[in-house]
């Protein structure tokens, strides 16, 4: 599913995004998708310190997101052909790697949507649980959709220390 043009059930906002297996072309994007995320988007919730520790974690260079395209099964949300928001999934370990969009897209729906799109590839893999570390801003999100707590945990970077929230949900075929 990595490199397939895949087309995922589009979701309703008030612009046409479209889900989908992210290709190599689609890795740029995903640079500055992650970089403002973290730059803009997390800023009620981190310091500056902490974001540029977190933001200097992953290069900011297409090549290093395509190759892990390859490494995980990564879903994109597309506006007008540009990835606006991504997905990181290894299916084989149940969890979410990442979750990224665009800050001014946020609480629109699409990191949601990637995630019911993540939940199914897992359900159809025959994982029963989903698993994620997520940021202090995701994972009050989580914990809204029904997903578990099991505590805080810190992790190092650039010599910044950033707080984050071990998590787990189970995955039920039924649910939309």
């Amino acid at each position: 599913m990595n490199n397939s043009e895949e087309q995922l059930a589009p979701t309703s906002t008030s612009t046409r995004v479209v889900y989908r297996a992210a290709l190599a072309r689609d890795a740029a994007d995903q640079a500055e998708v992650f970089y403002h995320a973290v730059m803009q988007g997390a800023a009620t919730h981190y310091s500056l310190a902490e974001r540029r520790a977190w933001a200097q974690a992953l290069p900011r260079e297409g090549s290093a997101w395509a190759v892990r395209q390859a490494l995980y099964t990564t879903l994109i949300a597309t506006c007008d052909g540009r990835c606006v928001g991504f997905l990181e999934l290894d299916l084989d370990a149940g969890r979410i790697e990442t979750l990224y969009v665009w800050p001014s897209l946020a609480g629109r729906g699409i990191g949601t949507t990637l995630l019911v799109h993540a939940e199914r590839l897992l359900l159809e893999q025959g994982k029963s649980r989903v698993e994620i570390e997520a940021s202090s801003m995701l994972h009050e999100r989580l914990l809204r959709r029904g997903w578990e707590n099991h505590g805080e945990q810190w992790a190092e970077r650039s010599g910044e220390s950033l707080k984050r929230y071990r998590l787990s949900k189970a995955l039920n075929a039924v649910e939309t």
